[in-house]
């Protein structure tokens, strides 16, 4: 399809410039310039749809997410978030504790999300269920089997068959955005301009957490600030397995000893 048509199209204006923008690993964006004088980005594909149902589900909940001008027949466009890319800072982190205590407020009893999800060739299972347990055990965990050999696969099958020993079984169901680390933050002035690039599915909050410190080291003030339920430091191995496991099968065998040291500190 002709996108700078069809954006014209949508928008009402011509498409007058447009360039790449950093991205992860999986995919990007581009910048796009209308004659009208606005910037927009646009993203294609086959989840583009349901990328731009999870930013509203964001902004629902008052975290700050890109404005969804358009999202359907594989083509999303959102309004273009400055950032000045800087580092978060002291305040940054601060103001990443407030939005964090927005997005994740319950939600309900429900764990999961509308649809499946994926990160490139790998497969985001989302079915819903009433147990948290059995979510992160069956769509995070042993989903991925078939792609391990018996040596991983047994410890992660052993640890499956002890989950409840580790995780609650009934946390409040926050809103996660589920790919949670400092490429999908964007700050500017030290404040959370936006929250960007989300998986997002419903589930305990310390999830996003676990994702956030694989990768960035936030302060003591930022943990501090968020209220956390006794233990959290303690789960964090269980819920920083499913994003190892997935850079397992999608960057190969340098991710396979972070994967058994997060097995060894569960205990299996």
């Amino acid at each position: 399809m002709n996108w700078t048509a069809e954006i014209a199209r949508i928008t009402g204006s011509a498409v007058i410039g447009g360039r790449r923008l950093a991205g992860g690993d999986l995919g990007g964006a581009t910048l796009v310039e209308l004659a009208d004088g606005r910037r927009i980005v646009a993203k294609d594909g086959a989840l583009a749809e349901a990328e731009g149902a999870m930013l509203r589900a964001i902004a629902e909940t008052g975290a700050p997410a890109p404005a969804v001008i358009h999202a359907g027949g594989g083509l999303l466009l959102m309004d273009h978030v400055e950032t000045d890319g800087s580092a978060p800072g002291a305040s940054g982190w601060a103001d990443l504790a407030r939005v964090l205590e927005l997005l994740h407020g319950p939600t309900g009893e429900t764990y999961g999300w509308g649809t499946d999800h994926a990160f490139g060739p790998v497969a985001i299972p989302n079915a819903a269920s009433p147990s948290w347990t059995a979510f992160w055990r069956d769509n995070r965990l042993l989903c991925h089997l078939d792609r391990l050999g018996p040596r991983l696969g047994g410890r992660l099958e052993q640890l499956g068959a002890r989950l409840g020993e580790l995780i609650p079984e009934h946390p409040p169901a926050a809103l996660l955005h589920g790919d949670l680390w400092g490429g999908n933050l964007l700050f500017n002035g030290g404040r959370v301009a936006a929250l960007i690039d989300p998986a997002c599915y419903r589930g305990h909050r310390e999830v996003d957490l676990a994702m956030l410190t694989l990768f960035d080291h936030p302060p003591e003030e930022f943990f501090a600030a968020l209220d956390l339920e006794p233990g959290w430091r303690e789960r964090l191995p269980v819920y920083r397995l499913w994003p190892l496991l997935v850079h397992l099968r999608l960057f190969g065998q340098s991710y396979r000893g972070a994967v058994e040291r997060a097995l060894d500190a569960c205990g299996v």
